[in-house]
């Protein structure tokens, strides 16, 4: 059974359930075995070599995660083509697709985690009470070593962007 970790977060003010242990820097990164939007699957090998910054969030069709991403996506030509930028949601594969397309979202990877919730179990973002995960962001060097990691304390607010996109560079 995985690792429960309680009240590490909030989502709209109330203590959720973290399924899956908490990932710090200097941690290998775990694996995880996600869907693309054709639902092929994609796992942390398929970036094998570049720096990952991966975006974690609840629902794409919500205010603060269409804006974590679109930002992300803005950010994208700063961080060079050796950063590959994953956003990883419970959001189907189809819901995933149109939204990237009404949103013209081309240099973000969207991911979904629906089928099986494997990234959110590996990395500890999993809400079981909600059964989707939690805002977090996390930055992966080219050698699968966990550089930055932040669980956003209330899943309602904004990641530190600054801080994400300088650990990506850094580890560039």
């Amino acid at each position: 059974m995985a690792q429960e970790r309680k009240g590490v977060v909030t989502f709209g003010g109330k203590p959720v359930t973290l399924v899956g242990p908490e990932i710090k820097v200097g941690d290998s990164a775990p694996n995880f075995e996600v869907l693309a939007n054709d639902r092929s699957t994609v796992t942390l090998d398929n970036s094998k070599g570049k720096v990952r910054l991966i975006s974690v969030v609840p629902s794409l069709d919500t205010g603060v995660c269409d804006a974590q991403t679109r930002r992300f996506n803005e950010e994208a030509a700063n961080l060079g083509d050796k950063v590959a930028i994953l956003t990883i949601s419970a959001d189907l594969p189809f819901a995933q697709k149109r939204w990237c397309g009404a949103a013209g979202i081309e240099q973000v990877q969207t991911l979904s985690d629906h089928l099986s919730m494997s990234f959110g179990t590996a990395y500890g973002t999993y809400m079981k009470e909600h059964r989707l995960e939690c805002r977090a962001v996390f930055v992966v060097d080219s050698n699968d070593k966990v550089t930055y990691a932040q669980y956003v304390p209330e899943v309602t607010q904004h990641p530190d962007y600054e801080a994400a996109l300088a650990a990506a560079k850094a580890a560039n």
